[in-house]
């Protein structure tokens, strides 16, 4: 890596970067950034790598959720506990259909930056830049709000480390007492027809956990700790190589932002400045993978960013949508297969099935996404895998422990016109506390017939 260096991106083509107007408040910003305490630890980084290794040959599963973009006015108490709380309880479902265990990746404490489709955002005739995340400038339409602001990059930093620090806390304190699973909140499935397979299920847990602690004869807090990693698209590279620093007794260079930053589908290209930056760190890394990608894409990016076949190093997202999963994916586990290399796949079934509502509501054209068609993708990815001999170890959801409206469907069967009821999203649509759960129940049911 002799010709690889911190800021060996800035001499690539860069995409959905933002442009300041003050050089010097860019330098003071990323300067204080340095500065400061890392988030993570490369400990903590190579054990989930480690994990991941599993994944990769059937021994663990993946579950990767949370917001679509971090907004530094939910950098709440309740807002956090609610992410931790739906997603340790999809993982404990998940673990009843997989029989292996489940490894826990959040969107949280970074997820702060998003790509847009245009840079700009018009309305009433007037234009301004686009939103593009809190790390970037704000959602208001106005000027100042929309005017790309450096010092964001240090306000994002600090509300990812009060997220993280609480998060410890809550773990460390036993936050999710699995001994009651009346605290699980089922009743969106009272008139489902799954709903007493879906109880059933959850008894069975906390019967396993009471077995556990006699035969012990010590706490179930006792037995295992409850380890969640954190995860964000390293989309702003000021931010991501601002964190990215060598550590003793370890050789390179890690991102110590967050465990497993992923580069997005509009952000792979070959000689892109993200590619660049992520073949240097040692941290695992991500990668979304569209209805775009060929084999000859996607070989050449394995190689540039794994070239040593490490296991546990790359995480492949494939995220191609309902209508083009069966077209699209089967190609590239062909060719990743026939090639032997070492990945992890994972389904992000949400970002491929976005569409407009049709105005049944009251905001006609805004952005959703339908229950059916994210789990309908799911099945086709598991049976597409099965097919290729090839395993797919993960899953990729945008998801929040509120109950907000912004997908629609699910066993409560939410429609367009209750997408104004909780609409919370400044960005894309997010499964809600009790689709989220519902999910893991389907995931998990199909799990343990794969």
């Amino acid at each position: 890596m002799t010709d690889w260096s911190v800021e060996s991106w800035k001499s690539h083509p860069a995409v959905h970067q933002p442009v300041y107007a003050d050089a010097s408040a860019v330098d003071t910003a990323v300067a204080k950034l340095r500065s400061l305490p890392p988030l993570v630890t490369s400990w903590e980084i190579e054990r989930l790598k480690g994990e991941l290794a599993e994944a990769q040959v059937g021994e663990r599963f993946l579950l990767q959720g949370g917001d679509c973009s971090e907004s530094l006015a939910d950098c709440t108490s309740e807002t956090i506990a609610n992410k931790l709380k739906i997603l340790l309880q999809m993982s404990l479902v998940l673990v009843q259909g997989a029989r292996k265990p489940i490894t826990r990746v959040g969107r949280f404490a970074g997820q702060y930056a998003k790509p847009r489709s245009s840079p700009t955002d018009t309305r009433a005739g007037v234009t301004l830049p686009s939103y593009c995340g809190d790390l970037i400038n704000a959602h208001e339409f106005t000027p100042e709000a929309r005017q790309p602001n450096p010092h964001l990059m240090v306000r994002c930093y600090q509300h990812a480390a009060m997220t993280l620090n609480f998060i410890r806390s809550l773990i460390d304190a036993g936050f999710a007492d699995l001994h009651h699973p009346e605290y699980w909140e089922l009743a969106f499935c009272d008139n489902a027809k799954l709903h007493d397979e879906y109880h059933a299920m959850v008894w069975r847990l906390a019967d396993s956990i009471r077995f556990m602690e006699t035969i012990a004869g010590q706490s179930i807090d006792d037995l295992t700790r409850v380890e969640f990693f954190t995860s964000h698209e390293g989309l702003h590279l000021l931010y991501e190589s601002a964190g990215t620093r060598t550590v003793p007794r370890r050789e390179g260079y890690y991102n110590l932002t967050t465990h497993l930053p992923w580069i997005g589908d509009r952000c792979r290209a070959l000689d892109g400045a993200h590619v660049e930056y992520f073949r240097g760190i040692r941290n695992p890394v991500g990668v979304k993978i569209g209805p775009s990608a060929t084999a000859d894409d996607l070989l050449p990016l394995i190689d540039r960013l794994n070239p040593n076949n490490e296991p546990g190093r790359l995480v492949l997202i494939h995220r191609m949508g309902l209508a083009n999963v069966k077209r699209c994916l089967p190609p590239l586990l062909a060719a990743v297969n026939a090639a032997d290399r070492r990945v992890l796949w994972v389904c992000d079934p949400m970002h491929g099935n976005t569409k407009s509502a049709s105005g049944n509501g009251a905001n006609p054209g805004r952005k959703t996404r339908e229950f059916a068609d994210i789990l309908a993708e799911l099945d086709s990815a598991f049976d597409l895998h099965a097919r290729a001999g090839t395993y797919l170890g993960g899953v990729h959801f945008e998801l929040t422990g509120d109950h907000v409206t912004e997908c629609t469907g699910g066993a409560r069967g939410l429609s367009e016109a209750d997408l104004d009821v909780n609409y919370r999203t400044t960005c894309d649509p997010r499964l809600n506390y009790e689709q989220s759960l519902e999910m893991s129940f389907l995931i998990a049911r199909r799990l343990a017939t794969s």
